[in-house]
């Protein structure tokens, strides 16, 4: 009984260890030839395994690509709970929730760059319930943001869900620039200064006193014209 079990238990690794194979092969091979260049064939020469062997595992390319979502972006948002629950400042977990991001993109830049670019452009894409998980995530940090304000830290014409969807704008186009090339990846000095100008831009406009008390200018806009103290005449005529 007890040889059943350390058989079936074995199998079982293969199994897991089989289907990672497969499923990292997909992200290389999204990443270098894009959704619609990529082929099953091309996944399987990849992992070094049988062409028939990925559909065991995945019923077709789009059940690839939205496993390589749920895989990572679970992933992400794991790491980005921890910061958002820690102990710390408002500043403090907005560095760490970026720090998350481009750690993910200095350790795996191919798994960022099918996250941002190839489930868009996919028709796997209307499949992968992105709106669910996007809200989802804006909606972890907004509970941070409104601690912030509750203790003053945010300005108090901030929205907390419109800052948490601000904030994790500012980081996916900060990636792309990345992802698309315009800033070298391997260069990690980069990476380290787009975090820090992501961050401080982001919090120089939602920290409360990083204007000084100048008003938004969306308050400023609502202000009543005021009249002019002197009337203007029509000239006399002659």
């Amino acid at each position: 009984m007890g040889q059943q079990s350390k058989t079936a238990a074995d199998n079982g690794s293969r199994e897991s260890e089989r289907r990672r194979t497969i499923l990292r092969a997909a992200i290389d091979v999204f990443a270098r030839k894009g959704y619609h260049g990529c082929r099953i064939a091309d996944v399987a020469k990849e992992a070094g395994v049988a062409y028939g062997l990925v559909y065991h595992y995945f019923k077709n390319k789009d059940e690839l690509l939205e496993t390589v979502f749920d895989t990572g972006w679970s992933g992400f948002v794991t790491r980005v709970r921890a910061v958002v629950e820690a102990e710390g400042a408002l500043a403090e977990k907005v560095r760490g929730i970026v720090d998350v991001a481009f750690e993910a993109y200095r350790v795996d830049p191919r798994a960022v760059k099918v996250l941002i670019l190839e489930i868009a452009r996919s028709p796997a894409g209307s499949r992968i319930n992105r709106q669910t998980a996007f809200v989802d995530a804006i909606r972890l940090s907004s509970g941070l943001f409104q601690q912030a304000k509750d203790a003053g830290e945010l300005r108090a014409d901030m929205d907390p869900h419109l800052a948490s969807a601000l904030l994790f704008g500012n980081i996916e186009m900060g990636l792309t620039a990345f992802v698309v090339g315009l800033t070298d990846s391997r260069d990690l000095a980069a990476l380290e200064r787009a975090k820090a100008q992501i961050a401080d831009s982001f919090l120089y406009g939602v920290l409360s006193g990083a204007h000084g008390e100048e008003e938004s200018a969306w308050k400023s806009s609502e202000k009543p014209l005021e009249k002019s103290a002197t009337k203007s005449k029509a000239p006399k005529r002659s």
